[in-house]
């Protein structure tokens, strides 16, 4: 077990103690929010010391000195200037190292819990390229939340057992390597197995997510000086973030661009934090809370009703399966979806998912998204779109999934790779359906499973009983259908029958089974009989009379 992954264990454990009757999703944003503070506020701190913002002097922490300098009408102008470098700024009166002094010395209230996140929301309005990435980012952190306790006393002692819970922890690894990003995730997939399936708005497992960064990063030209990446239903980012893993020297700062939106505000909120805790900077990511599918972004129309839309290097997604949405008729308009004859169904939003996120890929990219194993097979419109997707070439390969990954759902899913233009028309189908291990609430990718898919990818070959590269004539042989069975044979024979080993194993139980009945009546006959047991005899000897 890693360091991060201990330390998760233990924080989880301890939380499960602290939250009461508390739901495990709504402690969430306690927990998370004050590690993200305590995050932002020891950034400030290094930030503060690699410049020489001030002098050090003996027996002084720089928090000391923070306090004791940025005073009156100083303060302004070091909140400033932190703002300009950092994108926030948090005053010296609100810093987890104050906070925790405070505590620590029993002066901690309510009214300093509130003091640290109005502060900190109004001091994101002090640099105004960062605002939108830090204000709201703790709305969800309700201090005056009844389940923390039915009174002020009780709420306020329940905040800073958490905050000491979050402080209580070193999260460097023995190589002095910050973890604190790792923890954070690893805390996201428990809050996301205890949710169960609420948990599929804002989780993709990682062994998914591994699949779907391995399959666009197969495809991109290492070379490039920097990539585009988005998520049109970005949940908590993390599916962004493996991607950016699969970069060489991915972390490094300007090497990858993140695009992302989301609807739901709260995990919103968790990918800015989460994007953030991992080291992304927030030049070099443009997060946004809307609703994908009902407003094209990014960018959509400019002030003068221009559509300019942004293309990425690599879209990946994990939208809603099977999704209601307003497939107005209108939007048979939208650039988006106008080119292949027909809208995805109201009850069935897969299509437009799709549609939307390939519309956002570059010429030369590569995008992979989940679906429902549906959209394979399904006629009418969604039939009309698979078909005119086909024609195009833009459908690359499908791979179906293990049933059983996902928190939210156990019905079986699909990877779909596509492409804007591609010089064939085929299409690679792999069944990677039976590579996984049983888990006991879900089931799990091992590293073999996935290496055996992105190997199979990569080579475009037939497997036997696993894969099959598809000629459109084909395709079109099938009607257009691209159910996973038409295309991989994955029947296994059932082995020859030796009719007379068979007999004769049949002979030899037949010849035991009579000599233990001979033995068995061989020890009634040995019974004393009288008129208790006669009965007895009797009737055993009859089950075992043969005609």
């Amino acid at each position: 077990m890693s360091k991060a992954q201990d330390v998760s264990s233990q924080l989880w454990s301890m939380a499960n103690e602290l939250r009461g009757t508390m739901d495990a999703s709504e402690y969430r944003n306690y927990i998370l929010g004050f590690m993200f503070y305590r995050y932002l506020s020891e950034k400030q701190e290094k930030y503060l010391i690699d410049n020489d913002i001030f002098d050090q002097v003996e027996g002084k922490s720089i928090n000391d000195l923070y306090r004791q300098d940025a005073v009156g009408d100083d303060l302004k102008d070091y909140l400033e200037d932190i703002s300009g470098a950092l994108g926030y700024a948090i005053a010296p009166e609100d810093t987890w190292t104050t906070l925790m002094e405070k505590i620590h010395d029993s002066k901690a209230n309510a009214e300093d819990f509130q003091n640290i996140f109005d502060h900190f929301e109004e001091n994101a309005q002090l640099n105004s390229f960062a605002e939108k990435d830090f204000r709201g980012v703790f709305a969800d952190v309700n201090l005056n939340n009844s389940r923390l306790g039915n009174n002020l006393a009780t709420r306020t002692k329940a905040l800073i057992a958490t905050a000491k819970m979050v402080n209580d922890f070193d999260y460097f690894d023995e190589n002095g390597h910050d973890i604190l990003g790792d923890v954070y995730e690893y805390l996201i997939k428990q809050f996301a197995s205890n949710a169960g399936k609420k948990a599929g708005e804002f989780y993709t497992p990682h062994e998914v997510s591994k699949v779907l960064a391995k399959l666009v990063a197969a495809n991109m030209d290492l070379n490039q000086e920097s990539f585009s990446i988005y998520d049109p239903t970005m949940g908590s980012g993390s599916l962004l973030l493996t991607v950016r893993d699969e970069i060489p020297n991915g972390r490094q700062k300007g090497r990858v661009r993140f695009y992302g939106q989301e609807l739901n505000t709260t995990t919103y909120n968790l990918a800015r934090m989460n994007l953030m805790m991992h080291g992304v900077d927030y030049g070099n990511m443009t997060l946004r809370n809307a609703d994908t599918l009902a407003m094209d972004w990014p960018d959509g129309l400019d002030q003068d009703g221009v559509d300019r839309p942004h293309f990425f290097d690599a879209v990946v997604a994990n939208p809603p399966y099977s999704q209601k949405w307003d497939a107005d008729s209108s939007k048979l308009k939208d650039p988006r979806f106008k080119d292949y004859g027909a809208l995805a169904p109201k009850g069935k939003a897969d299509y437009a998912f799709l549609l939307h996120s390939l519309y956002h890929l570059e010429q030369n990219g590569t995008m992979a998204i989940v679906l429902p194993h549906g959209v394979l097979f399904r006629g009418a419109a969604e039939g009309k779109i698979r078909k005119a997707l086909l024609e195009k070439g833009q459908i690359d390969a499908i791979i179906g999934m293990p049933a059983g990954l996902f928190y939210s759902t156990g019905i079986p899913t699909i990877i779909m790779v596509l492409k804007k233009h591609r010089d064939n028309r085929d299409v690679l189908f792999i069944d990677a359906s039976k590579g996984f291990e049983k888990g006991k609430n879900q089931n799990i990718l091992r590293d073999q499973d996935i290496d055996k898919i992105i190997k199979t990818y990569k080579k475009r070959q037939d497997v036997d009983k696993y894969a099959h590269l598809s000629t459109m004539d084909e395709i079109k042989e099938n009607e257009f259908n691209l159910n996973i069975p038409r295309y991989v044979d994955t029947f296994e024979e059932e082995p020859p029958i030796d009719i007379v080993a068979l007999s004769k194993e049949m002979q030899d139980i037949d010849q035991k089974i009579a000599q233990s009945e001979a033995e068995f009546l061989s020890l009634v006959d040995d019974l004393d009989v009288n008129e208790h047991t006669q009965s007895t005899i009797d009737a055993i000897k009859a089950v075992f009379k043969h005609d």
